[in-house]
Order: C-alpha cells, then structure tokens, then sequence
C-alpha cells in the first residue's frame, strides 16, 4: 500500500502501532491514542507516523483533516467493570464521531473481538453468524465496549454508505507493547505465579502473529463494503493454552506452575472460512512466533530459546 492517508486509532496498541509503523514508510500515517507509553509514541513518531493525542471519551475530531483514505479503529474505553452504561456511550459515540469526520474515507477497519460470542462450548468453532452476548469475568464490561461499537459500524456504514469491515480479533501478540496475552502469561510464570487453567481440559485460541496483522490489514480494507462485512480474525492453528504455556517453559526453562480451580480466562476457537475467502491464509505458525516473541522481550533468554528451536528444527 503507498500513497494512502491513514488514520489509525489505538496507536500503541498491539494491533495499531505494528500497523502504523510499518504502513508509515509509504503512506501518510496519523495515529491517534492517549499516548500513556511515551517511548511508544517516539518509536512511532520515528517511523514517521504523525501522533495526536486523543481520548475517545472527550475529545472531538475537529482540528483533523477530513481527507483520510483509509482508517483502523482499534482504540477502546474497555470500562471498569462496573459501569456498563458509560462503557457503551464512550465507545458508541467515539466510533460515531470517527466514521462521520471520515465519512469521505475508502475503507473503514473496526478491531473487534471474540469477546462478543455468546461463548458456551469451548471447542466450537465459532462463526461470524453465530449468537452474540458474550461474557467476561475477567471485566464484564468488555463485551458491551465491542458490542456498542460493532451496532455503530453497521449503523453508519449503510447511513453514510462507508465500505467497512468489523474484524473479530481473536488473540493477538508480538513484540510490542506488553507482547499480547502469551507474554502476560510468561511474565506471571516469571514472577513465580501460578497460572489459571480449566480443572479439566484446556481452553483453546487462534493465535495471531503482529506480522500477521502487519500484512492483513490492507487486505481486509479491500474487502470492505457497505454493508459492513464481519470477519473473524485470527490465526490458522488451534492452541491449547495450556500448550502454550508448556511451549513457553521448555523455550526459556522457566518453571510452570498450573492452577487448576474454577476460574480460567475463557478463550475461543474460529472457524476461517470467510477470512481465509476474503485474505487468505496466516504466514506465521504459533511455536515459532511464540519463540521469536519471546527471544525478542526477554533478552535473558534468547540463547537458551535459539539451542532449543535448533534442536528441534526438524519436527
């Protein structure tokens, strides 16, 4: 993609700033965000990318340009966990405010998430079809942020006849940021902790690489449309999450500890038939990706993570 004027929501996020970078060598990138990470905003800044700061529960749009041919809406107010009313107007307005002030745009990419199903059966392949009203435990209001936004996006990609597309995130990671949730479950095996999984069983995910994401997203602009086209957005293998953890500790020798209880953070499998229609297949397998994630956070490591993907080249 060159020559295109990109707005990008999020910019530090895990999805938005890898994004942002990369498109930012020859394309025209603004990225809007709160910017609480100022090394994140300086990296970003020295890709070239312009950054403005932007909280999408007060602030207006009025001092940007209009003239923006493509945006990425990843930012979101996920809530308190306690006040749903307010979760759903942040992200109902801001997403309104977005899609008005770029009305005018090609393609409109709004990141949601595997949060919104109506989750019941850990190993079904969830559908772009399927029921909605998803659940977290972890912060009940997550749900209602995406939910609120994905009706906006339909509403107005048919009112303003804006080609749009919701992709359904499953989970994403990579070396930016906090490295997604696999890093987040590495950093608690580090401190010592236990991890949270299913007494029986293992919950399962679709992991999604950041060079994934890199590559994909002009392609799922190229599939927008008006009506807005929803797709489920993750990688192509199905990851037990107690396999990854597994994986992590035989990569760095870092000990594992399981917590087998009531509590485990649901995850879900998708079914890839409409993405794998729309862009194609995913370019990074999850071990390796997991393994040069890894290698790249935690520096301590990555001697004893190459020996061991040397080791095991072959199989």
């Amino acid at each position: 993609m060159r020559g295109k004027k990109i707005l990008v929501t999020g910019g530090t996020g895990q999805v938005a700033r890898p994004v942002a970078e990369a498109l930012a060598a020859d394309n025209e990138v603004w990225c809007l965000g709160r910017f609480g990470d100022p090394a994140a905003r300086k990296a970003l800044e020295e890709a070239g990318a312009r950054t403005v700061i932007w909280d999408m529960s007060t602030d207006d749009l009025e001092d940007l340009p209009r003239d923006f041919t493509h945006v990425l809406h990843s930012a979101v107010h996920r809530g308190d966990g306690k006040d749903f009313d307010r979760t759903a107007r942040v992200n109902a307005v801001g997403t309104a405010r977005l899609m008005t002030h770029c009305c005018a745009a090609e393609a409109f990419l709004y990141v949601s998430s595997g949060v919104v199903y109506n989750r019941a059966d850990r190993m079904h392949r969830y559908r772009e079809d399927d029921p909605l009203g998803g659940a977290a435990p972890w912060l009940p209001t997550y749900p209602v942020a995406k939910l609120s936004a994905e009706g906006v996006v339909r509403g107005l990609a048919e009112a303003l006849s804006l080609p749009a597309v919701i992709a359904r995130l499953n989970i994403a990671y990579g070396p930016y940021g906090h490295g997604g949730v696999p890093m987040i479950l590495f950093n608690q095996m580090h401190r010592g902790q236990a991890c949270s999984v299913p007494r029986g069983g293992q919950n399962y995910c679709n992991l999604l690489h950041t060079d994934d994401v890199v590559r994909q997203v002009p392609l799922l602009w190229a599939a927008a449309q008006a009506p807005a086209r929803v797709v489920n957005w993750g990688g192509d293998e199905e990851v037990g999450m107690t396999d990854l953890l597994e994986h992590m500790s035989a990569l760095t020798g870092v000990p594992l500890r399981l917590d087998r209880g009531d509590y485990s953070r649901e995850t879900a499998v998708f079914d890839h038939d409409v993405r794998r229609g729309l862009i194609g297949d995913c370019s990074v397998g999850w071990r390796a990706g997991i393994a040069r994630t890894l290698a790249e956070l935690f520096e301590e490591y990555r001697d004893r993570i190459d020996a061991y993907a040397a080791a095991h080249a072959a199989e």
